[in-house]
């Protein structure tokens, strides 16, 4: 029966230890689902956080560009050309008689004054020749007054038949003859006087003087040397330079006649000169004359500014740099000179419309001047072109301008800052 009961005890046991280990199983099993579950529950919730805050794709912006309007400015038109000073009179100061120098009564280089006396010329012939027209005057009007008086003796008596017809007519021809002889002395004393005159040698103008270039003592005159010095006056100078055919074509274009004063521009044709050293001159010039040829052999024709010269810093003879004012352009179209793009085709520049995108557009082109240049057709002022920021733009391609941000609706908005 003991037996019995340790069977039946030891097969409980059996039983139970099974069902524990039954029960054990079926919780791991549970565990395990358990923890697959909260990982899986783990991996949506991940999922779904990464694809909730992954960033999307987002539209490229416009490209950022710089933007200023078509303008409208009184544009000079300038050319630059290579000039001479000359002196705007250049006189030769000639012996007009024949003699022997005496005396220079001026210092070479000088300033000398009209009428200085420069030269003195031996005047002794020169005063006995007129000495002896002036006897030989007083001898003609001795002869005019005797015949005179012969005649106004003669009259009467032929009125009261005492003297002839013949006796009359010799006595009018006697004093007629000694009138004419007396103009034929009084003009051979001008003659003798006014040679004399020419031994003192005077300066026809103000200016300086050059060196002599005859010696004391030379015999100077009309047959030999008669060049004794220059005198140049250049208190205002002359500036020659030569403008092409072209420059005369376009300036008739432009209904500018050069040389000429024109009392309806607002503006005339003046000119400015650069020295030697690179400084710019500080006196403005006027062109007062035109060559109205061409010349066959340079193409270029003559122009002439006259320039004033108060301190006679500007020499004769020296070569400038001339700057011409040939027209003004008033109320022309300009743009900026960045703004171009230059092409095979042509020039174009990138206009931005009201919807923001840009357009090509091509244009012709007229002067420069400092950075701008003028465009002649294609623009209208006012309109709006890209100067920076075009390189990789295309036509009809949206653009954002430098300097602006948008408002919560999408319309561009300047930024400003607030005053603090």
């Amino acid at each position: 029966m003991s037996y019995l009961i340790t069977i039946t005890s030891e097969l409980f046991k059996e039983n139970v230890m099974r069902i524990r280990k039954l029960f054990t199983r079926r919780e791991l099993v549970r565990r395990k689902k358990r923890i697959a579950l909260m990982l899986g529950c783990i991996a949506v919730v991940v999922v779904a956080y990464v694809v909730i805050t992954w960033p999307s794709k987002a539209e490229p912006e416009p490209p950022l560009v710089a933007v200023e309007p078509v303008g409208v400015e009184d544009v000079e038109i300038y050319g630059d050309y290579v000039g001479r000073v000359r002196a705007q009179q250049f006189v030769e100061v000639r012996a007009r008689v024949e003699g022997f120098l005496e005396r220079m009564t001026f210092a070479e280089g000088t300033y000398v004054r009209k009428n200085q006396v420069l030269f003195v010329i031996d005047q002794r012939q020169y005063k006995a020749k007129a000495d002896k027209a002036r006897a030989q005057l007083r001898k003609d009007s001795a002869m005019v007054r005797k015949t005179k008086r012969d005649l106004d003796r003669i009259r009467p008596l032929f009125e009261q038949n005492a003297a002839s017809r013949v006796d009359l007519d010799n006595a009018i021809a006697a004093y007629e003859t000694a009138v004419a002889n007396m103009g034929m002395s009084r003009a051979d004393l001008d003659q003798a006087e006014q040679e004399l005159g020419y031994t003192i040698v005077r300066s026809p103008i103000s200016g300086y003087i050059s060196e002599r270039l005859v010696d004391l003592g030379t015999l100077v005159g009309t047959g030999g040397k008669s060049l004794l010095a220059t005198v140049v006056k250049s208190d205002t100078v002359l500036v020659d330079f030569s403008m092409t055919a072209l420059d005369y074509l376009k300036s008739k274009e432009r209904n500018v006649n050069l040389g000429q004063r024109d009392s309806s521009r607002s503006w005339q044709p003046f000119v400015t000169i650069t020295l030697a050293d690179n400084s710019v001159y500080p006196y403005k010039g006027l062109v007062d004359f035109a060559e109205p040829q061409v010349s066959p052999k340079t193409g270029t024709f003559s122009v002439r500014a006259e320039m004033p010269n108060p301190e006679h810093v500007l020499l004769p003879g020296q070569f400038t740099k001339v700057h011409a004012l040939l027209d003004v352009r008033e109320r022309a179209t300009v743009v900026p000179q960045k703004a171009l793009i230059i092409e095979k085709g042509g020039a174009y520049v990138f206009v931005m419309r009201r919807d923001s995108t840009a357009e090509r557009r091509f244009i012709e082109l007229g002067p420069e001047f400092g950075n701008k240049v003028v465009v002649e057709r294609g623009l209208a002022p006012g309109e709006t072109i890209i100067s920076e920021g075009y390189n990789k733009l295309a036509p009809g391609m949206k653009v954002r301008v430098a300097g602006r941000r948008k408002d919560a609706r999408g319309n561009a908005k300047q930024n400003k800052q607030s005053d603090k």
